[in-house]
Parts: structure tokens; C-alpha cells; sequence
């Protein structure tokens, strides 16, 4: 454990104004250790700063009151809530792969969560009901034996996983683009408190960080560190969870992708990882072989249950059951599981949607949704 001083002096660096993450780590470069600089800025780090961030430097290590540093000194006092320095022998090792690792990272829940084998899961923020259970079940069979879940508390497959994870008492982490004593979304206010009970919130970012655009990249790449390997669940060309992919590529770990209908947008994605060289997966044990040192690997095989997707939908019936259809073949007796309908409603609703031409009727008594149409 580092003392009193040394958080202190980790702290005040860290919030230093108008620093990036890469800069600061050139001055520890310079100076060893952050105390080093309360005595003073040694020219070599005021050469490679300018005026303007040299003085923000220099308040911030010198400053006896200052709003920001009392802020997260009073946060810190709360229960279960702590810092991580990049000189505390518990920061996470695998996050000094990154060319940039934060120099201090905010904990708020269980930190021992980081030395367990971590699959980073993530996907789109608007899934198909079957996306979005996927995500839950491929989460609930990994955390279910003993492994750690990592996304990233957003909307859509990030909150699926965090909750098939919870669902079966296990382990997950949230790495949030905002301040620990901020929600993104707010929605997830509810799921932010299970995991900081039962798992782990983590930010680089000072408290009072509201939800930057440009935040989620920067925290997309401590996902893909963290991860033994990132599970591509739903995502569009173009879509933020490739990032993730790419940067878990990059840093040697494995990449997995569900594959999708050829006809849906948030199966483009997956279909592009696998065609770059990530590994189709269609079941648990797809992933377990990639990680042969997990002794668990038999009590995951039966782990992905089929469960009823509970997704509101607005927009009208025809809407809300193009939603729950999603993109794949799908019989008429799980339409009406997945809905709730009578058969006499939804036949009468599929009919039409037919006579439109949005779905198709295929052999055995299956529908799925004509291309793009009507989605």
C-alpha cells in the first residue's frame, strides 16, 4: 500500500489541468515518482510542457485548497470506493500492455475482480432481442464458472452482459467513460449500483467528467486490455465495438464474433471481424478453446439457456414485432412467446407485414424480416 502522501501526490498529478494521459506518463519518465515534483518542477519537465500547462502543473502540486483534489479526497472516503496508482503494486497488470496506461484509475466495488481472467463482451447500443440475449447468456456461462466479465455499462449488448453476469452471482466490470460519481446512461442507474455491490466500477476519468464523445474510445481501449479476449455480440459497420475489436487484436488478445443474418446491419460488423481473422462463435465452448487453462470449461457447456428477451418496444405492433423477430428465421410459436400476442393477432399482423413484402414465409412455418425492408 502506497501512503498518504503518495496518493496524495498520485492525485494531484492526475488532475493536473491540460495534461493528457501520454504526457504525464513522459513526466514520471523524468521524475520516478510524483512526491518529486511537490519540491518543485525540474526543467526537464518544464522543457516539455509550455508555459501554460507548466502552471497548471505547478498549482496542482502545490495548491493547499483545491476543489477538485477535496472533491476526490471526499469521495474516497466512502466505502468501497479507492484509487489504483500506476506505482500501486495492485494496478492491473495487464494494462501496462497499452502504450498509454491511465496513470490512476478510480474503483468503486470489488477491485480483486481485476486478477481473474477477464472476456471483454461488447456490441451494439440497439440490438435485436436475440443480440441482446446472447450477450446475456454467453455472459451468465462465463461468469457462471468463475470468470470475469468486462463491458462497459452502455446501453443495449454492454448492459445485457454486465446483467447475464450478475444474474448467476458472478463477477463483472464496468470501465465507464465518466466520473465514478456519474451514469452514462442514466437508464443503467439501477445496474451502475448492482455492479458496485457485486462486481467492480472502473474510470480513469476525475470525477464530474460528464459523457464526452470523445471519452468512449479512450475507454474502449482499457476493455480491450483487461480482456483475455473481446466477444463481438451485434455491431454495425462503423460501430464504436470494432474499435474495441481492433485494439484487443492489437494487443494480442483473442477476438470472437457471433455471426448474424447476412440481411441485418448489426451482423455486418461481426461478419467483417470474422473475415479479418476473428473466431466465429456460435456457443460457450467456441471461446473455452482458446483458453485451455481454465479447468471450469465443463460446467460452461450447458450454460446458455434459452430465456424470454425483455426489450420494450414502441412504434405500433407491426414495430414491435419486426423487433422481436429480429433478423433470423424464427417459428410462429416463439413470435408469440416473444411478444405476448395471441396466434389469431399476430397471424394477422404477419399477413400483413407479407403482403408488404418486410418478411418472408419460409418452409416449416418460419417468417424472418426481407432484407433491410421495414426495419
Amino acid at each position: 500500500m502506497l501512503s498518504e502522501n503518495a496518493y496524495d501526490a498520485w492525485l494531484r498529478l492526475a488532475l493536473a489541468p491540460g495534461l493528457t494521459t501520454r504526457r504525464r506518463l513522459r513526466i514520471l519518465q523524468q521524475v520516478g515518482d510524483p512526491q518529486n515534483l511537490r519540491s518543485g518542477i525540474p526543467p526537464e519537465v518544464a522543457a516539455v510542457l509550455g508555459a501554460e500547462r507548466l502552471a497548471g502543473l505547478q498549482y496542482a502540486m502545490s495548491a493547499d485548497s483545491w476543489s477538485a483534489l477535496d472533491a476526490a479526497k471526499g469521495w474516497l472516503t466512502e466505502p468501497g470506493q479507492g484509487i489504483l496508482t500506476l506505482g500501486d503494486p495492485a494496478y492491473p497488470r495487464a494494462l501496462l500492455d497499452l502504450p498509454d496506461p491511465p496513470v490512476l484509475l478510480y474503483c468503486k466495488g470489488n477491485r480483486e475482480l481485476l486478477l481473474h481472467t477477464g472476456l471483454a463482451i461488447v456490441g451494439s447500443r440497439n440490438p435485436t432481442p436475440q443480440g441482446g440475449q446472447s450477450a446475456h447468456d454467453f455472459a451468465a456461462a462465463w461468469a457462471g464458472s468463475g470468470m470475469t466479465v468486462i463491458s462497459g455499462l452502455a446501453a443495449g449488448i454492454d448492459a445485457a452482459a454486465h446483467r447475464g453476469a450478475l444474474s448467476v452471482g458472478g463477477m463483472t466490470v464496468a470501465v465507464v467513460g465518466t466520473g465514478l460519481d456519474r451514469v452514462y446512461p442514466a437508464s443503467n442507474h439501477q445496474l451502475a449500483h448492482q455492479i458496485s455491490e457485486q462486481g467492480l466500477l472502473l474510470s480513469e476519468f476525475p470525477l464530474g467528467t460528464p459523457p464526452k464523445a470523445e471519452n468512449f474510445p479512450q475507454r474502449n481501449r482499457l476493455i480491450a486490455a483487461l480482456g483475455s479476449g473481446c466477444l463481438v455480440v451485434e455491431a454495425a459497420l462503423g460501430s464504436g465495438s470494432l474499435i474495441t475489436a481492433r485494439q484487443s487484436a492489437d494487443l494480442g488478445r483473442e477476438v470472437f464474433a457471433i455471426p448474424g443474418s447476412i440481411h441485418s446491419p448489426l451482423a455486418k460488423g461481426c461478419h467483417w471481424l470474422i473475415k479479418q481473422g476473428a473466431k466465429l462463435v456460435d456457443e460457450v465452448d467456441d471461446i473455452l478453446t482458446e483458453f485451455p487453462d481454465i479447468e471450469s470449461a465443463a460446467a460452461m457447456k450447458d450454460g446458455l439457456a434459452p430465456a424470454v428477451a425483455d426489450y420494450p418496444q414502441e412504434g405500433g405492433m407491426e414495430v414491435r414485432v419486426l423487433a422481436e423477430m429480429g433478423w433470423g428465421p424464427i417459428d410462429l410459436d416463439s413470435l408469440v412467446v416473444r411478444t405476448g400476442l395471441t396466434h389469431g393477432a399476430l397471424c394477422e399482423i404477419l399477413l400483413g407485414l407479407e403482403l408488404q413484402g418486410t418478411i418472408l414465409v419460409l418452409p416449416g412455418g418460419r417468417y424472418q424480416r426481407a432484407g433491410k425492408t421495414g426495419s
